[in-house]
């Protein structure tokens, strides 16, 4: 069984930290429930998935072992992908009681007040740990507090740095001020810019910098799962023998350029893995009659299933030009 980090002191994607000594385990002891992205109904029924055994913290780190439910399918599901590395992170939801502004607290790049103080509501196994809004803060009415910048977080208020000394030879112009490192910053954005960021027209700097490190984030994220399912198209592909394991780099690069579902579309209209034998019929089947001329196609797609091997073997050129046809790129080297 694979243990997880569940919560560290590290800044998360929302600007502030949590301390780990100050988070308290006892409730949580009592009730050890392990929830699947924070969910506690699924198709209107109570959904834990498990609990969290051998709960401790070593290093600064909150650290347990998930055990799923054996009885529940989908619990079973999530162990699954848990087990085989699909599914690697999980999410603290926490309850503050106690957060403090001082700067002094604060590491490079926190935006919010530090919580010194919570409680440990639950567990959840994620997709997407905090970088991606899976780190829950709950408060104590219960409701999830949504730390992006804009939304109303009043237990958790930004901190207040302190104020900027501009350097004398490099003096700001209109529309601009000195940064603590010194360096001009714009600080007028128009009304419909801060409202594409979520922010009121009297956002402070450190709310803006905060929003553009949330869209960079989320932004960052989108890019790992497309990679993830581009790759996985692929490799399901070299599975197959539609494509040979050395055109693999070529097929990602395919994959990020045109999208994860175009690439999917490119696979399923290759031919899969066929038995020589098979391979012969279809190649008496699709031969044309005496007196007959082959039929001429304009992209690859137009050809019928069982002229593709044929055509691929014994019309390479022609092949290679229907693909590109196809899909707009020059086909890559074909296997043998």
């Amino acid at each position: 069984m694979k243990e997880v980090i569940i919560s560290t002191e590290a800044v998360n994607s929302y600007g502030t930290r949590v301390l780990t000594s100050g988070i308290d385990l006892e409730q949580f002891k009592r009730n050890p429930v392990l929830l699947w992205m924070h969910r506690r109904a699924f198709d209107g029924q109570s959904m834990p998935i498990g609990k969290i055994d051998n709960l401790r913290v070593e290093e600064g780190k909150l650290i347990g072992t998930p055990i799923f439910d054996q009885n529940d399918e989908f619990a079973r599901k999530i162990e699954s992908k848990w087990e085989s590395g699909f599914l690697r992170m999980a999410s603290a939801a926490l309850e503050p009681t106690e957060v403090n502004p001082d700067p002094a607290l604060a590491l490079e790049g926190q935006t919010r007040a530090t919580v010194t103080r919570c409680k440990l509501i639950e567990v959840s196994i994620v997709d997407i740990g905090g970088n991606d809004e899976a780190l829950q803060l709950c408060g104590a009415d219960g409701k999830q507090l949504k730390l992006a910048a804009g939304e109303d977080a009043p237990t958790l208020p930004l901190l207040k740095l302190n104020e900027p000394k501009p350097a004398p030879e490099n003096e700001p112009g209109e529309g601009e001020e000195i940064n603590n490192n010194n360096k001009i910053i714009k600080t007028a954005m128009n009304k419909d810019q801060l409202i594409l960021l979520g922010l009121p027209e009297d956002a402070s700097d450190e709310q803006v910098t905060a929003a553009l490190q949330l869209m960079k984030t989320k932004a960052d994220s989108a890019e790992t799962l497309q990679l993830a399912s581009v790759t996985q198209y692929v490799d399901q592909a070299i599975a197959d023998r539609k494509i040979l394991a050395a055109q693999r780099e070529h097929y990602i690069k395919l994959g990020k350029a045109a999208g994860a579902e175009m690439l999917a579309d490119t696979f399923k209209a290759m031919p899969g893995q066929q038995k020589p034998t098979d391979t012969l019929n279809l190649n008496k089947q699709s031969a044309p009659g005496a007196g007959e001329q082959p039929k001429k196609y304009t992209k690859l797609s137009e050809v019928p299933q069982s002229e593709l091997i044929a055509l691929r073997k014994d019309q390479p050129a022609e092949y290679m030009r229907l693909y590109k046809e196809e899909y707009g790129v020059d086909c890559p080297p074909l296997s043998e």
